[in-house]
Order: structure tokens, then C-alpha cells, then sequence
């Protein structure tokens, strides 16, 4: 029994670790974003590796510790559980490394008479993993279910980029459509971003109380 909650233990600090460097991956593209960095745009991308190698590890440790010790129950529910937070920290890197590649095609033009500020939806959805993981780290449902609240709010930030690009590209702000395809998949890779962040959340909702709050269903 000793041994089964040290390998518990042990999978809860390797999931809190991959979490915290996506969170220093989420906040260096914030600032990649801002100020058309390249060169920490191309870092992240190179180092995209180290978050898919601890996903791969994490899941093998949870497999292995379902295989072995056959848990059920609440320590059933939490590897179930952290094997989806894992899946999704995981993508989160996948949205970063995917924002990264544009910020390094969008430096290589002059910067447009259009822009688009980030800011507030990149802040949002930082905040939204921010919280999912505190969430996770203190089991606090009250943040979890804060964090499913907010992801309507990145959305409708996402649709307004979407209406103000479509709309620039209809007055013919710039002959560069590349340039604005680009900025308009950033919006839509930070929502992505947020929307695995609310699956942290959930996942948390499901780890503590046992229910399924996926497409809505929350009371």
C-alpha cells in the first residue's frame, strides 16, 4: 500500500512539473506575441520536444500503475483523470509551438497598417491555465468551475479578431492576406489554447466529484 501511494505521489509531481513549464511556454509566447520576437518563437518550437517527452512518460506511469495495482474508486478517478489533464497540458504546448510558427512568418514582413492586440485574449487564457492548475493543485472546485465560466469570454474575443480581420481584408488595409491569415490564426490558436485549459478544469470537477461535466453539463 506504501508503495502504491508513492507512485501516486510521484505521478502527481510529474503532472504538476509538465504543468508548470507549459505555463512558461504559454507565458513566453505571450510576450513573443507582443513583441514579434522571433527568436524566443523559434526556442519554443525547438524545445517543443521536452512537453511531448513528459506527456509520454506520464501516461506510461499511469498505465502502469492501473495495470499493476488495479486501483479503483477515487485513485481510479485521478489517473483517469491526470492520464486527460496530461493529453491536454500536452496540446496546450501543440497551440504554443503552432502560435510561434506564425509569430515567425508574420517578423519576416514590415508590420502591417493593421494590427490586432492580443493582449487581453492571451491574458485570459494564461489566467484560465493559471487557474485550472491551481485548481488542480489545491483540488478547489469553486476555481475549477470559475475557469469553465470564463472560456465564453475567449471566445467572444476570437470572434470579434475574426470580424475585425475579415473586415481589413475587405477594405484592403493590406495587399499581404498571408500576413492577415496569420493574425487571425493566432486568435484562433489562443482559443484552442483556452479551450484545453477548461478541460483541465473539468477534469479537476470530475477528479473531485466524481461527475462529468463535458458539453455543458454543468449544474
Amino acid at each position: 500500500m506504501k508503495h502504491f501511494l508513492r507512485e501516486l505521489d510521484k505521478i502527481k509531481k510529474m503532472i504538476l512539473s509538465l504543468g508548470a513549464l507549459v505555463e512558461q511556454r504559454v507565458n513566453q509566447i505571450k510576450q513573443a506575441i507582443e513583441d514579434r520576437d522571433v527568436v524566443i518563437a523559434k526556442e519554443i518550437i525547438h524545445l517543443d520536444h521536452e512537453i511531448d517527452e513528459m506527456e509520454v512518460e506520464i501516461e506510461e506511469e499511469c498505465l502502469k500503475i492501473i495495470a499493476l495495482h488495479q486501483p479503483v474508486a477515487t485513485d481510479l478517478r485521478f489517473l483517469i483523470a491526470v492520464i486527460k489533464i496530461n493529453n491536454d497540458l500536452e496540446r496546450i504546448g501543440d497551440q504554443v509551438v503552432n502560435i510561434a510558427q506564425r509569430v515567425v512568418s508574420i517578423a519576416k514582413h514590415p508590420v502591417a497598417p493593421y494590427q490586432f492586440d492580443y493582449s487581453v485574449m492571451a491574458d485570459k487564457a494564461e489566467g484560465m491555465l493559471r487557474m485550472s492548475l491551481d485548481s488542480l493543485v489545491n483540488q478547489d472546485l469553486d476555481l475549477a468551475i470559475k475557469v469553465l465560466q470564463l472560456d465564453d469570454e475567449v471566445d467572444s474575443i476570437k470572434d470579434e479578431a475574426y470580424d475585425n480581420i475579415k473586415k481589413a481584408i475587405a477594405d484592403g488595409v493590406t495587399e499581404d492576406i498571408g500576413y492577415m491569415i496569420n493574425l487571425l490564426l493566432i486568435s484562433r490558436h489562443i482559443e484552442r489554447l483556452a479551450d484545453h485549459a477548461t478541460n483541465v478544469a473539468e477534469e479537476v470537477v470530475y477528479m473531485i466529484e466524481g461527475e462529468i461535466v463535458r458539453h455543458g453539463r454543468l449544474d
